[in-house]
């Protein structure tokens, strides 16, 4: 047994190398948990010298806060500076350039757009009394602030406040040129935001002078002047060089509103304003009292311009097609001939201004936008917004706003294209597409209506079922074949015109019933002539052939549906006394736009009332304001013309006694005429006749002059 022991204990195992490493472990967390809280109680010791009470613990503690709130507001600014990093990625915006000199469609000149850079003048050679002008009028504080200035923000809002609305404007020189150079005249959060960043973005990448330069050399000066150069050659016929101080005062007052100081336009109040700039100077200390007395007591006087009127929003149009027709040309300087009709652009005008003078307030609506186009796809009239000085943003072709029930001829005419006819019996009642379920204006149901008589009455649910049956991509294909280029979604709320289009985009798309179905091959431009006078283009040689977008059948089955509506839909006040009309009435959620989009066979005119805030109107619809400026457009524009009549339509005459259906603008509402225009060469020839005349007259014998003497006169002279 003493043998065998020995042997037992040689085959126990030996420990595990397991127990080795737990222990190891143990060991080295105890050492590490034991260096920490030493470390953690040296730390602590240490931060007690740190330690405050009282009032110095206030102070950390809001300086803490103010870090936390700062870093959240670094990045909510970076978040709202995106907008204007994107504005700003590719630099300055180059300045044109183009020169390019206008003539309507009789050859007399219009306007000009476009200034080689040669012609800016540089800001050492201005007079120094026109920059202290600006500047004290602008911005005293010009070479003290970074783009924003607080201080006089602050000095504004307390005057405005003094004085219970706004007199004093709180934008730096900067921001206006910002605006200038990238954004719109908006009034929204939106655009001061990104007006503030793109401020700041031009103080870090210009210097004062280039910034100043800049601003004098773009600003719009009124009657279609950019800058101050052109402004000084249109109002006083002189180089901005040799400006007086009077006049001086007078063209920095337009920077505020050029369109209420335009001395051509008012001259009383463009001498107001510059005695308000000549104050300015003197309480900026930029001038004495007694420096600036001679120009208080003779102040400027314009050039006369009376005879002149500029159609800016159409000459803007105009422009843009000249640069995108002329992009592959190595040439610069041309003479354009355009399709304007100065005498329908006055109409328009007119039409536009009387019912938003009479009517605006009543409707709660401040700009409206017009497009004429005649049977061959020119535009003949163009109104961008009520007043171009107070706001050069294009209504007509940039402004993107909802066309309502003027969209569903578009979603009718790809119906027709399917071979449907108007008198095609459809059911008017209850629809649900995917949980959507439209209403009619009413809210009720017509039951059996023809496909006439509900674009007639402009029926909701008709429409949705249509467009339904055909499926909307080809609604969204035929609109854009016909003319309209806004891109459009396509979705099923697009039959009731939930989507975005322009008015340019309407009366090119309407333009194509009149038409026959051809399309209306838009254009605003008819010959383009270099400097030497060679023609290079033309609308008739380079332009496409127009092309078919709708059936022959399918047009004049439009046409019979359209020319209803103003006879016995709901555009009544939209009918005229000595034609046939067509169109179609719009108006959109909560009233924000009104729509009148109507033809003849003469001419396609599409009408847009809203506000630029989006804000609902006051229950405007399309068939009061826009179909009654319509109506009184078309009745001055188709006096002493050929009327065509529209195709499809067998009685291109009114029936007698149907017109005037209502007065749209009232029994006692002044009318308008069409104002005779005559070309250039013609209005040559009848100058030298008077010429002949007044010669003749003054040669008259003495037999003959006592014949024409007054009985009492004549007696005398015996």
């Amino acid at each position: 047994m003493a043998k065998l022991l020995p042997a037992r204990n040689e085959r126990r195992r030996s420990p595990s190398r397991l127990i080795e490493v737990d222990a190891w472990l143990d060991s080295t967390l105890w050492r590490a948990v034991h260096a920490f809280s030493g470390l953690w109680e040296s730390i602590t010791i240490f931060s007690r010298r740190f330690r405050v009470r009282g009032f110095n613990r206030a102070v950390v503690e809001l300086s803490c806060e103010a870090l936390t709130l700062g870093l959240v507001g670094l990045f909510v600014l970076a978040a709202l500076a995106q907008p204007a990093m994107r504005f700003t990625a590719g630099g300055l915006p180059e300045q044109t350039d183009y020169s390019v000199t206008f003539l309507d469609r009789h050859g007399n000149e219009i306007g000009r757009r476009g200034v080689l850079r040669s012609d800016a003048v540089p800001i050492d050679e201005l007079p120094d009394q026109f920059v202290k002008a600006v500047l004290a009028t602008e911005d005293r504080r010009f070479f003290e602030h970074w783009g924003i200035d607080f201080i006089g923000l602050g000095r504004a809002l307390s005057q405005n406040a003094r004085a219970g609305g706004v007199v004093q404007g709180g934008s730096t020189l900067t921001q206006q040129l910002a605006k200038n150079l990238y954004l719109t005249n908006e009034r929204s959060l939106d655009r001061k935001i990104n007006e503030a960043f793109i401020s700041l973005w031009l103080e870090s990448n210009l210097t004062k002078r280039q910034i100043l330069g800049m601003y004098l050399d773009r600003a719009y000066m009124g009657g279609g002047t950019f800058g101050a150069a052109a402004a000084s050659e249109f109002y006083f016929g002189k180089n901005i060089r040799e400006v007086t101080l009077a006049e001086s005062a007078m063209l920095a007052g337009l920077f505020k509103a050029p369109a209420n100081y335009a001395p051509h336009i008012n001259l009383p109040a463009a001498r107001a304003r510059a005695n308000v700039v000549l104050n300015a100077m003197v309480d900026s200390g930029f001038m004495t009292e007694g420096q600036v007395v001679a120009a208080r007591r003779n102040p400027a006087t314009a050039v006369d311009r009376t005879g002149i009127v500029s159609p800016d929003y159409f000459l803007d149009f105009a422009f843009e097609e000249v640069q995108r027709v002329t992009a592959a040309m190595h040439r610069r300087n041309f003479i354009a001939q355009t399709t304007i009709d100065m005498g329908l652009q006055r109409l328009a005008d007119e039409s536009i201004d009387y019912h938003l003078r009479q009517f605006g307030r009543t409707y709660d609506v401040e700009e409206s936008a017009m497009v004429v186009l005649d049977d061959d796809g020119g535009v003949r009239a163009l109104v961008g917004g009520r007043d171009y000085g107070l706001s050069q943003f294009n209504r007509a072709t940039r402004a993107l706003r909802q066309p309502g029930s003027s969209f569903k001829p578009f979603i009718y005419a790809a119906y027709m294209e399917e071979g449907h006819e108007p008198n095609e019996v459809v059911v008017d009642g209850p629809v649900s597409v995917a949980g959507w379920s439209p209403q009619n204006y009413g809210r009720s149901f017509a039951g059996r209506v023809t496909l006439a008589d509900a674009l007639a009455r402009s029926i909701n649910t008709i429409p949705v079922k249509l467009s339904q049956a055909i499926g909307m991509g080809k609604v969204v294909e035929l609109a854009k074949a016909m003319g309209v280029e806004t891109p459009l979604r396509g979705d099923k709320t697009m039959a009731l015109g939930t989507g975005e289009v322009t008015v340019l985009d309407q009366a090119t798309g309407y333009a194509v019933f009149p038409a026959g179905g051809m399309e209306s091959n838009r254009h605003s431009i008819l010959t383009l002539q270099d400097t030497a006078g060679d023609i290079i283009w033309t609308s008739a040689r380079d332009m496409p052939a127009r092309k078919r977008v709708l059936t022959q059948e399918a047009a004049d089955a439009m046409n019979q549906m359209l020319v209803r509506i103003p006879e016995v839909g709901t555009a009544r006040r939209a009918a005229l006394s000595m034609t046939r009309a067509a169109g179609k009435t719009g108006t959109t959620q909560s009233y924000r736009d009104a729509w009148f989009v109507g033809y003849t066979g003469n001419f396609t005119a599409a009408v847009w009332y809203g506000n630029d805030s989006y804000r609902p109107t006051n229950n405007l619809t399309g068939g009061s304001l826009p179909a009654m400026t319509w109506q009184r457009f078309m009745e001055a524009a188709h006096q002493g013309i050929e009327l065509r009549p529209i195709p499809g339509i067998e009685n291109p005459l009114p029936e007698p006694g149907s017109v005037p259906v209502a007065a749209a603008d009232g029994e006692d509402a002044p009318r308008i005429t069409r104002p005779l225009i005559v070309n250039a060469d013609t209005q040559r020839v009848l100058s030298g006749i008077s010429d002949l005349m007044s010669g003749a007259l003054a040669a008259e014998p003495e037999e003959f002059a006592a014949a024409r003497v007054p009985g009492a006169e004549r007696a005398a002279a015996r």
